[in-house]
């Protein structure tokens, strides 16, 4: 690979332009990626970014413009032909063959062969494995991919795009389920590659990744490219307001709630592990949550905070032991539907393989679950989906070229409004939020937690789990620390400390 320098533009975008039926996703894109540095792209969702990114990898073919690689036009007929040119993404959303190991994920269109045409798995696993250790990831080669972790599988997503030598590496939100001390593992493997002269196009809507990464930023803005700074001429306010086309405001702490009764108790609240008898995912959990305040589930991956709302909404794999009580009657939930019913509902980590229904579209997706209000006559009424979904998209703010649009078609944050729609429409008393930002750019966020304080002056009952500390800092009334799968810190809101959570997180002991 040739040295760096960073006069020569490795990438040449031209005047690109992609329509999408009427909606206009990138609008006359010309811009320059310098080869050997890291340029972030940034926007809001529905910015065009993911779409750009997807010209770049050869995902997207059919589009206006010219895009040139090293001074030469090239327009790439599949992923595995911009590959073949030295261009590999890590996708936003996960594209991984569950049932599958992780070694033939990583190779998955790739595989070694041997003369007579046999795979050959051990090589291909051995080569999974020098990855892996890259990565510093425990996972085995030999894992099927399905059983691990959101965390688990955005690094075997990694590993994929790393086991192939690319001049360049497009990370489309690469840190959005991993943990801190992976974040910072990936941030050294970055630095590596950076010195190797791989050329990174990073999209983030982490500001501060983006400026303690980055070499230069883009901004794009309704599929327009708004500009290009250099990272150290500009400012993380300056970046924000080219990309919402106005001045946002800084998270901050809200005003002084008043929560009113108990709406849940959990006592003694435990999950053995179905693959591992005597051992536990969650033990002795206790916990309260009033009306009209946010109670916060701190923790690292793997600590217990999903499976602890899993069990409350009666999706955990195995029944949980303990009580759970409702307005102080016991609940036992075996099904999420009895847990619906009784007003408790749950917005998922993983959307895409827990949440969205990628058949349906945008309408059919926030009605799924009140479908009885689009009745007239005894027959579902279309027109009544329309109007009924058409109010809950005006009320999120959702971006969507239709609303008979497949939800595919929309953007990550969009999608994740829509979830969040359906389950407002069942009026729940207790509204579960299980890293709810994953993946939404800061002016959807700002939105979000504007609606989160709303619906508790609604005196609506919340728990919320967040991979950012400081968003659990600003909307949450008590912070509850859970460290492998107990509870290891308390505080209220006079004693947040990021310090003091973080040492209850990683190493603190459980309450005695």
């Amino acid at each position: 690979m040739s040295a760096p320098t960073m006069t020569e533009p490795l990438i040449q975008c031209r005047r690109i332009s992609k329509h999408f039926g009427g909606t206009v996703a990138l609008d006359d894109v010309t811009l320059e990626i310098q080869r050997g540095t890291l340029h972030a792209i940034v926007g809001e969702n529905g910015a065009g970014k993911s779409t750009l990114m997807k010209i770049l990898s050869g995902v997207i073919t059919d589009y206006q413009g010219q895009l040139l690689l090293r001074g030469q036009p090239v327009r790439f007929v599949s992923p595995l032909d911009a590959a073949a040119a030295g261009i590999s993404i890590i996708h936003q959303e996960l594209n991984l063959v569950e049932e599958l190991t992780v070694a033939a994920n990583v190779f998955l269109g790739r595989e070694l062969c041997g003369a007579a045409g046999w795979l050959r798995r051990g090589q291909m696993q051995r080569r999974t494995q020098e990855v892996l250790q890259r990565l510093q990831c425990p996972v085995s080669p030999q894992e099927v991919v399905g059983r691990l972790r959101v965390g688990d599988q955005q690094l075997v997503e990694i590993a994929r795009a790393l086991a192939f030598d690319a001049e360049v590496l497009i990370m489309d939100e690469p840190t959005s389920a991993l943990t801190e001390a992976e974040t910072q593992r990936l941030f050294q493997l970055i630095g590596q590659l950076r010195r190797q002269g791989v050329t990174i196009l990073y999209i983030s809507h982490k500001m501060d990744e983006v400026f303690q990464l980055a070499d230069r930023i883009s901004v794009l803005r309704d599929g327009r490219h708004v500009a290009t700074l250099d990272r150290k001429a500009t400012s993380p306010q300056e970046i924000t307001r080219l990309m919402v086309g106005r001045e946002v405001q800084q998270q901050q702490s809200l005003r002084q709630r008043a929560p009113g009764p108990v709406v849940l108790q959990v006592r003694g609240l435990s999950l053995p592990r179905a693959d591992i008898p005597g051992k536990w995912r969650l033990r002795d959990i206790d916990l309260e949550v009033r009306a009209g305040e946010v109670l916060g589930l701190a923790g690292l991956m793997g600590a217990g905070r999903t499976e602890l709302l899993e069990c409350l909404f009666g999706a955990s794999p195995v029944p949980p032991q303990g009580e759970i009580l409702l307005d102080g009657k016991p609940v036992r939930f075996e099904h999420p539907a009895q847990a619906v019913a009784q007003g408790v509902a749950l917005v998922c980590e993983d959307r895409k393989r827990q949440a969205l229904f990628d058949q349906l579209d945008v309408a059919e997706n926030i009605l799924i679950c009140t479908l009885r209000d689009a009745v007239q006559a005894g027959l579902l009424s279309p027109r009544k989906q329309l109007q009924l979904a058409q109010q809950e998209a005006q009320r999120l703010r959702i971006r969507a070229p239709g609303l008979r649009a497949p939800i595919t078609a929309l953007s990550g944050g969009n999608q994740q409004k829509c979830i969040i729609a359906r389950w407002l429409r069942t009026a729940p008393r207790l509204l579960l939020l299980d890293d709810p930002t994953r993946g939404i750019d800061v002016g959807a966020k700002e939105e979000l937690y504007r609606l989160i304080d709303q619906l508790c002056r609604q005196q609506m009952a919340i728990v919320l789990t967040s991979s950012e500390l400081p968003e659990l800092l600003a909307l949450c009334d008590r912070i509850v620390v859970l460290n492998q799968g107990r509870v290891t810190g308390r505080f209220s809101r006079d004693q947040f400390s990021q310090q003091a959570i973080l040492a209850a997180a990683t190493g603190g002991q459980e309450e005695t």
